[in-house]
């Protein structure tokens, strides 16, 4: 499985949560799926470069998983995308609904707009904090 990740630099804070999060309900075993986790509001969940680390696996399971290490304990958030096409974006249709696969921590119930972060945060205090993302497709 190819993973490739990217870390914002550590804070002073002993930094050991780790945080796993698997994806299940891929439609396809095509392209990337991308994975950013968020320690605010800022940014979440549609600006991945302001997210304080990214994942990026191939999707060639129904189900992929990652781990966020080295995280301080606290609130994250994760804000997950099918790029079944590979060009590292969210397609999107008519009115600006996703043709892609998409989810986010603690499966919020999906509305006219995307979930706020408060609504998605899950608590990371130590080792081991384990989540499942169900992936929404819409088109």
């Amino acid at each position: 499985m190819l993973e490739q990740s990217r870390m914002s630099p550590s804070t002073n804070t002993i930094a050991n949560g780790c945080l796993t999060v698997e994806i299940n309900g891929l439609r396809n075993q095509k392209g990337i799926v991308c994975f950013s986790l968020f320690s605010g509001e800022q940014g979440f969940p549609n600006e991945s470069d302001r997210a304080i680390a990214s994942r990026f696996v191939e999707a060639k399971e129904a189900s992929v998983s990652v781990i966020f290490d080295q995280l301080s304990p606290g609130e994250y958030a994760v804000a997950v995308i099918h790029d079944d096409n590979g060009d590292g974006k969210l397609n999107t249709g008519i009115f600006g609904i996703p043709k892609e696969g998409f989810g986010f921590s603690r499966n919020p119930k999906i509305g006219m707009s995307a979930p706020k972060f408060e609504e998605t945060a899950v608590q990371v205090s130590g080792d081991g904090t384990k989540i499942q993302i169900d992936m929404n497709y819409l088109m």
